[in-house]
């Protein structure tokens, strides 16, 4: 079964990678590099991303699709976003819930794990139309 792997991030958090160093924020980008070829080794990932800061999302909504509306988001005055992604393949809600914390713990500042906050959600299935 499929599930989505969420990251999500914060203002405050974006804010404070400022204050990383060169060393330690190539540990953390090194840390993400070998979790994804884990999962990929093991067979269990389909798709890994993170994302650009929010500050360059666009929300795109439309009643004609030939006439979208965008608009700059999310707004400032969020606090958490959207960071990035994996979708695995595993057996079962606890292997995703495992995946899930072993991300959670990737280093930051002084190599301490960040505890990133990780929403698991199973992927759903769409209703059989034909």
């Amino acid at each position: 079964m499929k599930f989505m792997l969420l990251m999500q991030g914060t203002c405050k958090g974006f804010e404070a990678l400022s204050t990383w160093s060169p060393e330690e924020f190539a540990a953390h980008i090194q840390f993400m590099l070998r979790f994804n070829e884990g999962l990929k080794a093991a067979g269990e990932l389909v798709s890994a991303e993170g994302l650009d800061l929010p500050n360059q999302a666009k929300i795109v909504s439309a009643k004609d699709a030939s006439k979208p509306i965008v608009s700059d988001g999310p707004f400032p005055e969020s606090k958490e976003f959207l960071a990035g992604f994996w979708i695995v393949d595993v057996e079962s809600e606890q292997r995703a819930i495992e995946i899930a914390a072993q991300a959670s713990v990737a280093p930051g500042k002084g190599g301490e794990p960040i505890g990133i906050p990780i929403e698991v959600r199973k992927v759903g299935c769409a209703p059989d139309v034909g």
